[in-house]
């Protein structure tokens, strides 16, 4: 059972840092074993030259993994990352950014995504991600 966008925003606000918070992430979709966020362009988020930082983008990836995971269990449950690779292919400046993940695999104990990142309306791929979590509950 999937959870519904109010119930998604919910988890954001109450299980993260407050720095995650301040980037500003809102849940768009969502579905079985998928959930797309947006992270708005704030030019506080980037780095000398003008283009969104990776750090950024890393949370933003990171982030979108626990709610595709809480999507799919119906529920947030507590988790924690056990590793991420980025790629970075673009940069991003004056646009928002769509972080999709994907579950590739849900276990009792172990989750595994594949996030794209896109810059704007545009389809070009900004960044890629894979995770890895561990489920705690």
């Amino acid at each position: 059972m999937t959870l519904n966008l109010a119930e998604a925003d919910k988890i954001l606000s109450t299980h993260f840092a407050p720095w995650v918070l301040d980037l500003g992430l809102s849940v768009t979709e969502l579905g079985e074993n998928r959930a797309v966020l947006r992270l708005p362009w704030a030019a506080r988020l980037a780095r000398e030259g003008g283009s969104l930082s990776g750090q950024a983008l890393m949370a933003a990836a990171d982030t979108a993994t626990v709610i595709a995971v809480s999507a799919a269990r119906g529920t947030f449950v507590p988790m924690t990352t056990v590793q991420q690779s980025t790629s970075f292919q673009r940069a991003v400046t004056d646009a928002d950014v769509l972080i999709e993940a994907v579950l590739t695999k849900l276990g009792r104990r172990m989750a595994f995504a594949d996030i794209t990142m896109t810059a704007g309306n545009s389809r070009d791929v900004a960044a890629r991600a894979s995770t890895v979590y561990a489920l705690l509950g």
